[in-house]
């Protein structure tokens, strides 16, 4: 057996010494503290939610209100038609808002608004002042009076004016945060007092206040003065009508669109439901239509220091 030189011999045990003393010192090392991380501010939680908008918040309420009891069965049967909830989120109606709705008829949407506005907010109905003591506008401003004065659960804080058509004012100028009308439109085009409505509704509103419109819409480029007697319109002119008026197009949904509803009917628009002016005749076939096809339009007044902004008569674009 040979033996390791002496040099060589201490080296090795050098080296030895040397990795026992540095195992000793890695050991005898406190382990580095970890690095705290920084705490939220006492006032703010650790993982906050998301804002909700205050449009947002009308759901549940109109939830409750659509559903509620004082509605009538064959009114409850029109929301698949009507999509009330839909149309006005898409609307964006607000806790607190005050909201006038032009020439509410019998009160279908009264039922939903009045009760929706209730104690957070106000809802106006306006109502053509009657030329007569019979006719429609005499009925209609009977059966929403009645309808107020049977429940003032639901309708006692609904408010109702009358307006003139000729010369219609609605409240004082930039009072409004909202105003909506539902398929009411072609009745001011037969009667020639369109322009003046769309005016009164930009004066009522305030400066970013919105306008809601829902009416049966005719083909694209049809001829006005043939389609208002069946009771339809054509989109582009309901938007001129509104943008002449001083208000920007903020925005089209198809929530009440029926590619069903061919528009050319005996009795217009009336031959399908809920009227069904033809009685018996088809009524099956019309049934399975549904109601009509209908734009849905949502336009806001411009405020001070937006681009576009209402000056006297001036269209201000927004298509």
């Amino acid at each position: 057996m040979k033996k390791l030189p002496i040099a060589l011999a201490f080296a090795v045990l050098l080296a030895a010494c040397g990795k026992q003393d540095a195992d000793q010192t890695a050991k005898a090392a406190p382990a580095a503290a970890p690095v705290p991380k920084a705490a939220a501010p006492a006032d703010q939680p650790a993982n906050p939610t998301a804002p909700t908008s205050a449009a947002a918040l009308m759901g549940p309420k109109l939830d409750t209100v659509i559903a509620g009891s004082w509605r009538s069965d064959k009114n409850k049967a029109r929301d698949q038609y009507r999509h009330p909830k839909e149309m006005l989120e898409f609307f964006g109606l607000k806790p607190g808002d005050t909201l006038i709705e032009i020439t509410p008829g019998g009160g279908w949407f009264a039922e939903i608004l009045a009760p929706a506005m209730k104690g957070n907010g106000t809802y106006i109905a306006a109502v053509a002042k009657p030329k007569k003591p019979e006719g429609e506008a005499a009925q209609d401003q009977s059966a929403l009076q009645k309808k107020f004065a049977a429940d003032p659960t639901e309708y006692g804080e609904a408010k109702t004016i009358e307006f003139d058509g000729q010369a219609p004012n609605f409240g004082p100028a930039g009072s409004a945060d909202m105003v909506v009308t539902f398929r009411n439109v072609h009745n001011w085009v037969s009667a020639g007092t369109a322009p003046q409505m769309f005016k009164a509704f930009f004066d009522v509103l305030k400066p970013g206040g919105v306008l809601g419109v829902e009416d049966h819409r005719a083909a694209d480029g049809a001829d006005v003065e043939q389609t208002k007697e069946k009771g339809y319109l054509p989109t582009d002119y309901v938007i001129k009508l509104a943008t002449d008026a001083g208000f920007k197009l903020k925005a089209k949904s198809e929530i009440n669109a029926n590619p069903k509803d061919t528009k050319d009917y005996e009795k217009g628009v009336w031959t399908l439901p809920p009227t069904l002016e033809l009685g018996d005749k088809d009524k099956d076939k019309y049934l399975a239509i549904g109601e009509s096809d209908r734009m849905t339009l949502k336009f806001v007044k411009p405020g001070a220091g937006d681009e576009i902004f209402h000056q006297g008569n001036e269209s201000a674009g927004g298509n």
